[in-house]
């Protein structure tokens, strides 16, 4: 292949329709009649017509692979295929008409710049036709096409073409699409596919290969951000460490600064290597390796973005959704999320409503079923770093997956970030939430100052905060800890968040609004504490990072530590010493963390430690050394 015919563009397109509206004739014409089809496919053809009783030859054949397809005359499947002409490369997605096939057609246009929706002329504006037009535009496919096919059927006659092109644009001013482009056809004489018909001399438009031929190609394309996740770490020696993948959007550029996400480490791009050798630049689509000039920790999932131009980052995201599976969708149950190469644990945790696709109406509902599409609130144990999928149909879109079965359940568009948390998270995020004080109340100093204190203990007063996955260990590690100090002589106390809501707490449940009370709550007892003089041992999950803002916003600068217990969440699961995570996992547990509700894993902890690789002795001299540097204990 030369130079030339690889800068050729690529269009895929997905065609769609009611049943016999001949789709896959249509296909079956274009391939005919562009010379795109070997001398044994087409003898193939002609044989399994001739057997099938037909006149003529049944082109439906050349796409219609599956023998339940050949014999039912339907398209039942999505079939690809791919076909040049001198101008351009097409890859043809024929999906299925049937309303049961909803989720063939959401694949089989997930990638497409352009769909064509096929209308009988007999039967006219179909609900199914506008049922495709609506999940075209749900999926953001820039191009529209009505094919108005059979026209051979209808005499070539221009009054009926001229009712159906007003009946499907009265239609298409409901949809948030750009434009329609109507051609009258004829898919099995040919009329208008490739060549120009002398039977329709009142149409003046092109045919539909001249239109796919010249049609805007990348227009879908963001060509502005940055994105690129990681696939694969490439590491052949000790001199050569590369980060593989696909570019999702943007270009980037030897020596520009990029920031790698979720670390939010920077470095500079040193090389773009290929195959062929090094490039300066590359863009969107392009399949390359990146060298960056630091040694930095990156692995599959990690996303590699512009330093001036983030993505939006949440662990809950407002999305529309199809569901795939047979299995109907289980209410708040445990899904994987595949989101660009990030696979991370999620849940469902609003079903909004379901759509109609034939009526384009809101319904009420529980769950879903095979087919049905519907809005939805997603959570996920990590957060996504995406763009909505208007601006970015590569990190805009998601998949889940049922751990169980592996099988791919449903296939999601963000939208945003979820509503209902973005006015929770609003105030996490740019300030420590309010603390409510009793009237008529005036605080009391105490007796004897926090100096005097730490001058009688021979030691400063601190916080000492765990925070990590229920199981992750904090709890032994803290008693361990406190055991130690105590032998010491160091004055402490030991907060746990179980033990608290025995009594102090009691009152709260597992929602947001009643976590971070019971962290607000948590965090005025560890100052209460500080200021007698102890060092304070908290341990809380406190999944929230602005709670543990707050908390450590109680006491002075210095005086609180933050230490991450982490732990693999496939671990914790298998330690599951109360057997919490089974009920979770089996849904008798509500907003558990890690499972159906989100753990923010701490960015600036004073200490991370690790359970599933270091011993518990080795955790408690780590804490004490932290703490004589510190000048928290005495040396």
């Amino acid at each position: 292949m030369t130079d030339t015919n690889q800068q050729i563009e690529l269009l895929r397109f997905t065609t769609a329709g009611s049943v016999d509206d001949g789709k896959s004739t249509l296909i079956g014409r274009l391939l005919y009649d562009s010379k795109s089809i070997f001398e044994d496919q087409m003898e193939a053809v002609e044989r399994a017509s001739a057997s099938r009783g037909d006149a003529e030859v049944d082109l439906a054949l050349l796409t219609d692979g599956l023998r339940a397809e050949r014999e039912q005359k339907i398209t039942i499947d999505v079939a690809y295929r791919y076909f040049a002409t001198p101008k351009r490369k097409f890859i043809i997605a024929d999906t299925p008409g049937h309303i049961q096939y909803t989720r063939n057609m959401v694949t089989g246009a997930s990638t497409a710049e352009l769909a064509i929706i096929l209308i009988d002329a007999r039967n006219g504006v179909l609900t199914q036709s506008k049922r495709h037009g609506f999940l075209a535009t749900l999926l953001r496919i820039p191009h529209l096409v009505v094919a108005i096919n059979k026209m051979d059927l209808v005499d070539y006659d221009q009054a009926i073409y001229d009712r159906i092109v007003q009946d499907y644009t009265d239609f298409a001013h409901k949809l948030n699409v750009q434009g329609v482009t109507y051609i009258p056809v004829s898919a099995l004489r040919g009329d208008n596919v490739v060549d120009k018909s002398d039977k329709t001399p009142w149409y003046d438009g092109p045919t539909l290969l001249h239109h796919l031929e010249n049609v805007n190609v990348g227009a879908s394309l963001n060509n502005v951000d940055f994105r690129y996740p990681v696939q694969y770490v490439i590491r052949p020696n000790q001199d050569f460490r590369g980060y593989a993948g696909q570019i999702a959007s943007g270009r980037i550029a030897k020596g520009e600064e990029v920031v790698i996400l979720p670390s939010g480490l920077s470095s500079k791009v040193a090389s773009i290597v290929t195959a062929d050798g090094e490039l300066d630049a590359a863009n969107v689509g392009d399949s390359v390796v990146l060298t960056l000039e630091d040694e930095i920790d990156i692995s599959r999932g990690d996303m590699i973005v512009r330093r001036h131009n983030l993505p939006q980052k949440s662990n809950r995201v407002d999305a529309i959704i199809c569901w795939m599976s047979e299995e109907p969708m289980k209410p708040r149950g445990a899904y994987w999320v595949q989101h660009t190469t990030r696979l991370v644990n999620g849940f469902i945790s609003e079903l909004n409503y379901k759509i109609d696709v034939d009526t384009m109406h809101r319904e009420p509902a529980d769950t879903l079923k095979l087919n049905e599409i519907a809005r939805v609130q997603l959570t996920t144990t990590q957060p996504l770093y995406y763009d909505r999928y208007q601006l970015n149909r590569t990190t805009g879109s998601f998949v889940l997956i049922d751990p169980a079965t592996n099988n791919t359940v449903a296939a999601g568009m963000i939208r945003s970030k979820s509503r209902n948390v973005d006015q929770l998270r609003e105030g996490e995020v740019d300030t420590a939430p309010l603390r409510p004080k009793s009237s008529n109340v005036v605080w009391e100093q105490e007796g004897i100052s926090l100096a005097q204190r730490e001058e009688r203990n021979g030691h400063k007063a601190a916080v000492l905060w765990f925070t990590g996955l229920s199981g992750s260990g904090k709890s032994t590690i803290a008693k361990k800890l406190e055991r130690r100090l105590f032998t010491d002589g160091v004055r402490t106390m030991y907060l746990d968040g179980d033990n608290l809501r025995h009594g102090l707490n009691g009152d709260l449940g597992f929602s947001s609004a009643a976590r971070q009370e019971n962290i607000r709550r948590a965090g005025e007892l560890a100052k209460l504490s500080y200021a007698h003089g102890n060092v304070t041992l908290a341990c809380f999950i406190s999944p929230f990072t602005a709670d543990r803002r707050f908390a450590r916003g109680l006491v002075a600068d210095g005086r609180f530590l933050e230490i991450f217990v982490k732990c693999d969440l496939d671990v914790v699961k298998r330690r599951d010493t109360k057997g919490l995570y089974a009920k979770a996992i089996a849904g008798e547990i509500d907003n558990f963390t890690g499972i159906s509700s989100p753990y923010e894993e701490p960015d600036n902890a004073e200490l991370v430690v690790e359970t599933d690789i270091q011993s518990v002795d080795e955790i408690v001299e780590q804490i004490i050394n932290a703490l004589k540097e510190r000048g928290i204990l005495p040396v």
